[in-house]
Parts: C-alpha cells; sequence; structure tokens
C-alpha cells in the first residue's frame, strides 16, 4: 500500500483510500473519515504562507511571505512551512519538547509561541529530506466550491429545533413585553444592513 502526499508535503494518504482505480480522487462518501477531514482541510490551507514567514511579517506585509509546502500536525492544528523554516520546526519538534503536543490541537499554537519568542533552529540544522518520485502523477485537489458540491450532492438536509437541542421548549423561548422592557435591548436602534 503506497502512500502520497496531495498539495502539501507532511500529511500522507493511503493511495488506496483516497484514489480511484484511474488515479482521481474517489468520491468523499468513499473516503474514510480521517483521510476525508485531513483532504477537507487541504483544501484550504495549499495556497497559504508558511507560518513562521507570516509571524516574521504580519498581515500587513503577507505578499513577503513564501508559500506553504509541507503541512505538520493535525487538522486545525496544523504547522504550515517553506522549506527554509522546516528546520526551525524539526529542531522543536525533536529538541524543545515540541513532540510532547503531537496529536494534540495545541500543537501548532505552541510551536507559534517558540517562535514568536524569538527561537529557530541553531545554524545548519538538517531538515528532512522528502522523496517525491512523480508529483505530477497525482490529482490536484479539488478547489472548495467543488468540495461544497460534494459535500452537498445527495444531501436531503434535517430540520433541527435549537431549542429543543437546549432542553428548552416553544413556550419557554418566547419574551413576555414586560421581558423586554426590563433588559438592556433597543429596539429602536437601526443596525447596519447589506440588504
Amino acid at each position: 500500500m503506497a502512500k502520497v502526499s496531495i498539495g502539501l508535503r507532511g500529511w500522507r494518504f493511503d493511495e488506496d483510500e483516497i484514489l480511484s482505480d484511474d488515479e482521481e480522487l474517489k468520491p468523499l462518501d468513499e473516503i474514510p473519515e480521517e483521510p476525508r477531514e485531513r483532504l477537507l482541510r487541504l483544501v484550504g490551507l495549499v495556497e497559504e504562507p508558511c507560518d513562521v514567514c507570516y509571524l516574521e511579517h504580519g498581515e500587513a506585509e503577507v505578499h513577503r511571505c513564501t508559500q506553504a509546502e509541507i503541512v505538520y500536525g493535525e487538522p486545525n492544528g496544523e504547522v504550515l512551512l517553506c522549506p527554509e523554516h522546516e528546520p526551525d520546526f524539526i529542531y522543536w519538534f525533536r529538541e524543545e519538547g515540541g513532540s510532547d503536543y503531537a496529536g494534540e490541537l495545541e500543537f501548532g499554537d505552541r510551536f507559534h509561541e517558540w517562535i514568536a519568542a524569538g527561537n529557530e533552529a541553531p545554524e545548519g540544522y538538517g531538515s528532512v529530506e522528502h522523496v517525491e518520485e512523480d508529483p505530477e502523477g497525482l490529482p490536484d485537489l479539488p478547489d472548495q466550491q467543488d468540495i461544497q458540491e460534494r459535500v452537498e450532492q445527495g444531501f436531503e438536509g434535517e430540520r433541527i429545533d435549537i431549542l429543543e437541542l437546549a432542553g428548552e421548549s416553544d413556550d419557554e423561548a418566547e419574551l413576555s413585553e414586560d421581558d423586554l422592557a426590563d433588559s438592556d435591548v433597543d429596539l429602536s436602534t437601526d443596525y447596519p444592513s447589506n440588504r
């Protein structure tokens, strides 16, 4: 069973879990939950800047950041890196206790804090050698519109009663005029609208 990276190096997928016999991405409902979650997350990450570059330059100068090529960590707690800053991450992970956060959602936050405190890998610290056998042979990730269409395909929908989930009935939720008068709500205020 071959492992492949798609979009960014680092997260590796079992080929037979995500690719069909004709080497295209399988429909989302045929991909197991964990790899499907990673693929969906990758769609939003694939054009993002390196986290370390972003911490150095900020939003105002995001154009100076290098686009990320590598991802480590778990979805929503990941670290995005360019090749230049990967040694900083590897050093933090191996030598500065970063491995203690492996598998945790706070993983990315702890690395960002370490970098923000002015830390970096010593000069000449090595990186991970990534082997790319056939980078052009893998399918491209679908864009966000395609993902949304795939998610909605065949979706019937279900009406959810939020009050019922909160353990309240419709009767308890109604406000009387006295309740409104005693509150700080100003119903005469005009709120902006984009209609």
